[in-house]
């Protein structure tokens, strides 16, 4: 199969939240699973991300979407795999791409994260790629085509063993956020003797420099009558409250923070850590503060791809990609947090079970090759 990809691909680095791995899986992937990717190395397809007037959106979506339909009419391909988002989404230009004879088909990850209905503007493709197990139901109720499968995810075949050592740590890496700084201050209150390693940007309060942007009355009622609009009265009445709660890190947690890694830590830390901890919540102004949503994250299939004891916490969907376990071990409460990693500590054989099990299945049915096998069957 020849697969033209639109996956947030960029030449440079913009102003926006990490992104340029999608594009290194994917293309990776692809190229594993026996088929072949192209793209058209004009269009910068992460600049539809980037804040921007609603001019300069239409002017980048004319400009990229032209492209693509030009590049599409010169070069035989049966996919277009795109990760774009609603405002992104040119319906009239799918549906001239759809006549080619070419199956569109988009992923996105964020579904619970960010709606409570499926965007109307994913309706035009042939096929919607849906990670997140709760957000089956929007595409559902919304009677668009979907196929529920994990997100797509590669792993370097050098990394695709079972590390022969254990620094024995309990590691955590991720980015700082309320929910996860919430959930580790409520660990150390309640257990002193298990240290969790925690890396991850702004952990240590690295400062951005950046000028705030600077909005008029009317730029700030118009936002929050948008905001209202998208997420409801009770999100942005939440939104309200958390401008004044921004708790410091406690001076004990901080002894717990080592900041950022490069990437051959990262993937060394991960591998050799005792333990590797998932957390599967975020912060919404949709849920209570103590009341997060969850959803299965990335860090679920890459943490066993690289042969990790993963201890991550359960959200609906999970038990569907691992058997708990004998796969991966989960936890719903810090309590229950606590039990596991003294129990995992404690059993050497226990941990190289999971470490093994958890490899072999998420390499073999989760990976990106078998996820393309799925969706050109179902095409």
């Amino acid at each position: 199969m020849k697969i033209f990809l639109s996956f947030l691909q960029s030449e440079i680095q913009h102003p926006i939240a990490a992104y340029g791995f999608w594009a290194y899986y994917i293309k990776n992937g692809i190229k594993e699973g026996g088929h072949e990717w192209l793209e058209c190395e004009e269009i910068d397809w992460a600049i539809g991300l980037v804040p921007q007037t609603k001019q300069e959106l239409g002017q980048w979506k004319a400009n990229a979407w032209g492209k693509s339909i030009e590049y599409l009419k010169k070069n035989n391909v049966d996919i277009f795999l795109s990760y774009l988002y609603p405002h992104q989404i040119d319906e009239q230009a799918i549906n001239e791409i759809k006549k080619m004879g070419i199956f569109c088909v988009n992923f996105f990850c964020d579904n619970v994260r960010m709606f409570k209905t499926a965007p109307e503007e994913f309706k035009v493709f042939d096929l919607n790629w849906v990670p997140e197990y709760k957000a089956a139901g929007y595409y559902e109720k919304a009677r668009f085509p979907f196929i529920r499968l994990p997100m797509p995810m590669w792993v370097d075949p050098k990394y695709r063993t079972i590390a022969q050592i254990e620094n024995k740590k309990v590691s955590f890496i991720g980015s700082k956020d309320i929910q996860r700084q919430l959930l580790f201050e409520d660990f150390i209150k309640k257990e002193q003797n298990i240290n969790i390693d925690i890396y991850g940007n702004a952990w240590k309060n690295e400062s951005i420099s950046s000028n705030p942007a600077m909005f008029s009355s009317f730029e700030v009622m118009k936002n929050q009558i948008l905001f209202i609009k998208q997420y409801g009265l009770y999100a942005f009445l939440n939104k309200l409250k958390s401008r004044s709660y921004n708790p410091e890190l406690s001076d004990s947690l901080k002894l717990f923070v080592k900041g950022k890694l490069d990437f051959e830590d990262y993937i060394k830390i991960t591998r050799e850590s005792n333990i590797i901890i998932g957390i599967n919540r975020y912060p919404s102004f949709n849920y209570p503060l103590n009341q997060a949503n969850t959803y299965s994250r990335l860090r679920d299939l890459e943490a066993p791809m690289l042969g990790a004891c993963y201890l991550t916490e359960w959200t609906a969907g999970i038990d569907e990609l691992y058997d708990i376990g004998e796969d991966i071990e989960t936890y719903r409460t810090v309590n229950e947090l606590i039990d596991k990693c003294q129990y995992l500590l404690k059993s050497a054989s226990k941990r190289a079970l999971l470490r093994k099990n958890a490899q072999n299945k998420s390499l073999k049915e989760h990976s990106i090759p078998n996820i393309l096998q799925k969706l050109i069957t179902y095409l």
